[in-house]
């Protein structure tokens, strides 16, 4: 080929393409962040979920114990009335 032939090849579809893979590209780079993104915030939310549950349990625990007392305690002041009426 001479230079007079090189410079009539047309590169056109060449550029396209290597516009439409960097269009691609950015796509792609833009749909992984968001993937990223969303993982860690899925991550993040499944932390606070469990952190959640077992403060919930650890509530439940510590009001049925305080409803057993307050139970305990109407049975002694029951007992203290009898007494006192005696």
């Amino acid at each position: 080929m001479t230079h007079e032939n090189e410079s009539k090849i047309d590169t056109s579809p060449i550029e396209a393409l290597t516009e439409q893979y960097r269009a691609d590209l950015q796509e792609y780079k833009e749909r992984e962040s968001l993937y990223v993104k969303t993982e860690n915030q899925l991550k993040g939310t499944k932390l606070i979920v469990i952190e959640l549950s077992s403060t919930l349990r650890q509530s439940k625990i510590e009001n049925d114990n305080l409803h057993a007392e307050i139970a305990r305690l109407h049975e002694e002041i029951q007992l203290l009335e009898m007494q006192i009426k005696k």
